[in-house]
């Protein structure tokens, strides 16, 4: 008997001598259903699929179990939240808001946040969950870049990772609109005038998205099934998508003794992997319900009803959209008149620039075998290491991303820290030029110094 096998049997041994089970009462039925069916060798061989061992590969777990948590707290959450912008008087719990005149969507937050047993933590549950969702995904995506984990044969499964990116952030900013309260109102009004901005079919395309001029009447009913319905079917469908692949195409793994592009060394689903990723998934929810419990977030009574004459000051987007916000804000105001076209400043951080991020990141596997002339099949990582300039790559890219995200935010820091709001905003303008490219540099000369160390070692 294998070391492998012999553990797995061990393993289900001390399980049934732990829990007094001595015979699996489905066994009859399974060899019934094998007897008639066939297909108990491919099930057997499928139950060994390895899974290599190290934390890197648990970020993309991260990501599955929080869309997890979002469907089973958004169901708790539709069952009280209504989509609808009519006028009501607000006679509810919490007193600073009596008597005010709210819409429907907003009064249901409320009520929810406030009245209904449990819901502020399924409230705070869901939007932690999102934040990590997003996290998790962003972080995972950083680690394909920086060990190269797009190579062949996982093109295709790393556009539909950056694909997941776009649509998980997309349905956060629909999900934090749609309380109808001053800071996601704030948030519309700014997502509103992106859309005008583009030239030609802006304004049409706003009119169609928004339902007219903003504020229309109509807004959160065009939000609420998109949110719940559409864009969780295609995230679903593309998480589908790439745990597929990535089943069939088996794992990546890093470097390492009797690793090969054909030998993948780790652990088997069943029993070890599986108890493993249970218990994990318990983790990540434990870690989601406890942040909602000790941790608020978005508390929209403090806030007020939207209204398109009143403003707030502190508002930020959830912080995977702080880099758009904070590209709007470093933006001068150069508004560009050409014949009869004007071309809006906010058009150039808000539409432009997220163009040039994402485009470039679709295009990844392909400039990476134009520069590498590498087309062969690997299931075996890079060391960020053995590749200094993709590596600077990235961690320039990070650095960029840095700075905009801080951008986001530059009057809470101003604010807190005691600084010059304009000195500190132009300071933040030098480092987005100055700082990627320095980081860049600076990690490929440390790359390229450890590369030189570590060749002399060997030797």
């Amino acid at each position: 008997m294998s070391r492998d096998r012999r553990q797995d049997h061990d393993l289900k041994r001390g399980l049934g001598n732990a829990f007094g089970v001595r015979r699996s009462p489905i066994r009859p039925a399974a060899r019934w259903l094998d007897t008639n069916l066939g297909g108990s060798g491919l099930l057997r061989a499928e139950l060994r699929h390895i899974f290599p061992d190290s934390w890197a590969f648990f970020l993309g777990e991260i990501a599955m179990f929080c869309f997890i948590i979002l469907v089973a707290t958004g169901i708790f959450l539709a069952l009280f939240f209504q989509a609808s912008e009519a006028p009501v008087v607000y006679d509810g719990s919490y007193a600073p808001l009596a008597g005010a005149e709210i819409s429907i969507a907003y009064d249901s937050v409320l009520e929810l946040s406030l009245d209904v047993p449990a819901g502020l933590l399924m409230r705070q549950v869901h939007h932690w969950a999102a934040l990590v969702f997003v996290g998790a995904l962003i972080i995972h995506l950083l680690r394909m870049l920086l060990t190269a984990a797009y190579r062949r044969p996982r093109r295709i499964n790393y556009l539909i990772g950056v694909s997941l990116v776009l649509l998980v952030g997309m349905n956060g900013l629909m999900g934090y609109s749609l309380p109808d309260d001053l800071l996601s109102g704030t948030g519309l009004r700014i997502a509103f005038s992106i859309t005008e901005s583009i030239p030609f079919i802006g304004p049409a395309l706003a009119t169609l998205l928004f339902g007219g001029e903003f504020p229309s009447g109509g807004l959160i009913a065009r939000i609420y099934p998109v949110h719940i319905f559409l864009l969780p079917a295609a995230i679903a469908g593309l998480l589908g998508a790439h745990l597929g692949l990535l089943w069939l195409q088996r794992h990546t793994q890093f470097p390492g003794p009797g690793r090969s592009d054909r030998v993948i060394v780790g652990t088997p689903m069943v029993p070890a992997y599986a108890l493993r990723t249970t218990g994990y998934l318990l983790m990540v929810a434990g870690v989601c319900t406890a942040f909602a419990a000790f941790a608020q977030i978005n508390p929209v009574w403090l806030y007020g009803p939207y209204r398109a004459w009143d403003a707030t000051t502190a508002a930020q987007p959830d912080w995977y959209m702080g880099w758009l916000e904070g590209a709007v804000r470093m933006m001068p105001g150069w508004d560009i008149q050409i014949g009869g076209l004007l071309i809006p400043a906010i058009f150039w951080p808000a539409v432009v620039l997220p163009g040039l991020i994402f485009t470039p990141l679709f295009l990844v596997p392909w400039i990476d075998w134009v520069a590498t002339r590498d087309g062969a099949f690997h299931n075996v990582l890079m060391l960020p290491g053995q590749h200094p300039v993709r590596s600077a790559l990235t961690a320039g890219f990070i650095a960029f991303l840095t700075v905009l995200l801080v951008a986001g935010g530059n009057d809470v820091f101003a604010f807190v820290y005691g600084w010059s709001q304009p000195a500190f905003l132009t300071v933040l303008q030098y480092l987005f030029f100055l700082l990627p490219p320095a980081v860049a540099v600076v990690t490929y000369a440390l790359l390229r110094v450890r590369a030189r160390r570590w060749a002399t070692t060997v030797r």
